[in-house]
């Protein structure tokens, strides 16, 4: 068969490949801008945080020599005397010729793992910098009875590497023992399981109270005539002109004992004593989903305006009242921009600060405020890390299972 050639004599097929080809390149070219802006400010933090949550680097820099030593021994009891001069002598040699940072960065990163360590480590180098010959162990355990004890020794062991665990094992509201062991944390230290069930439960309620005082909303913009709905349109983006800051500010003055709400029931006769809607969950709730309404909206909104009315009319010309042909044709259409608006004011809900940290109370804060405590408080990066990968682990599996039973092909924006 003869192939089809084009006016320059090249056959059809690799003029069409060409095409393709240029096509793609152009394709490629217009989203190159988002990708590098995504790369650059979303998936480059987020790897670079991400390595404080494993990074043991305090250990590394401080007693590389030690955390070899370490390895060697078999965590029995203590270590021998041979261990004990590794210590000491790169205590000495770390304290009097170099960057004494690095001892005060030790001792911070130790104190994280046995509360109350720091000044061990720190009058330990101290210590070593006068010691100039041994026995070391007996000086040791001379200087201080603690190293003599198992635990002390158990957690060199446990450093003994570039790489730690232990910020990801104190989120889960755990502990190695001296043994190795996985165990609780005390009750009155383990907070991270309860904050996290609580940020869940916070969003799972901020997402059902937009869909309840959204879906009716959406309706009604989706069923009005145009210039109807596009004034209503403009009340429900019109929070979007306004500072998240200054919106969560306004319902501070609004929730207050003494507040415009407290003060207005009071006056028609509802209330005796002002109530406390603030510095609670209800207070939260009924801030969070004032912010996040609109994009529960706009996602129903977009779908809901797609359905054919004629659906509705056949269905009750075939007998079924008004509220089954909403329920049996309407409402399954409608599910779609449900599932996209669901999903979206859930995931924006985990995250969430500013609003939480002014209006709720101190038991009612969510993981995102532990996050930024360590982040700017604490400034322990690792184990801001560790909270906020493990957010990011749960939320990708809620995110598996909605996929797996809802479907993320049924999840439409419009």
């Amino acid at each position: 068969m003869e192939l089809v050639r084009t006016a320059d004599g090249v056959p059809l097929k690799v003029r069409l490949r060409e095409v393709e080809r240029r096509r793609h390149l152009i394709s490629l070219l217009f989203v190159a801008p988002l990708t590098l802006f995504l790369l650059a400010f979303f998936v480059f933090p987020i790897i670079s945080m991400s390595k404080h949550a494993i990074d043991n680097i305090e250990f590394v820099e401080a007693i590389p020599r030690t955390q070899a030593a370490v390895k060697q021994w078999d965590g029995n009891g203590i270590p021998d005397e041979p261990v004990f001069a590794t210590f000491v002598e790169e205590l000495r040699d770390v304290y009097n010729n170099k960057d004494r940072s690095i001892i005060g960065k030790l001792a911070k990163r130790v104190n994280y793992e046995i509360s109350a360590t720091r000044s061990l480590i720190l009058n330990t180098a101290r210590f070593a910098g006068r010691q100039t010959q041994g026995p070391y162990k007996q000086a040791l355990i001379g200087f201080d009875k603690r190293w003599g004890e198992p635990a002390y020794w158990a957690m060199l062991k446990r450093n003994a590497g570039v790489l730690t665990e232990f910020y990801f094992v104190s989120s889960i509201d755990r502990q190695r023992s001296a043994a190795g062991e996985l165990v609780k944390l005390p009750p009155e230290q383990s907070i991270f399981f309860d904050v996290y069930v609580r940020t869940f439960w916070i969003s799972g309620l901020v997402t059902i109270g937009c869909l309840i005082l959204g879906y009716p909303v959406a309706f009604l913009l989706a069923n009005v005539p145009t210039r109807i709905s596009n004034m209503l349109m403009f009340f429900v983006l019109l929070p979007f002109w306004t500072a998240l800051l200054v919106r969560t500010t306004a319902w501070m003055v609004l929730l207050q004992r003494h507040g415009l709400i407290n003060d207005f029931m009071k006056k028609i006769g509802l209330i005796v004593e002002p109530l406390q809607l603030i510095l609670n969950l209800g207070g939260i709730l009924i801030a969070m989903i004032h912010v996040l309404l609109p994009f529960m909206i706009l996602p129903m909104f977009s779908v809901m305006k797609g359905i054919d009315r004629q659906h509705m009319r056949a269905a009750r010309s075939l007998g079924a009242n008004s509220f089954l042909a909403f329920y049996r044709v309407y409402f399954p259409q409608s599910l779609p921009g449900v599932s996209a608006g669901c999903l979206l004011v859930f995931i924006l809900a985990l995250g969430y600060y500013i609003t939480p940290r002014l209006v709720g109370g101190p038991a009612d804060q969510m993981i995102s405020h532990f996050i930024a405590f360590y982040t700017d408080e604490l400034l322990n990066w690792g184990q801001a890390s560790a909270l906020a990968l493990l957010l990011l682990a749960i939320t990708m599996v809620l995110y598996a299972f909605y996929h797996r039973f809802v479907g993320i092909e049924s999840t439409r924006l419009g």
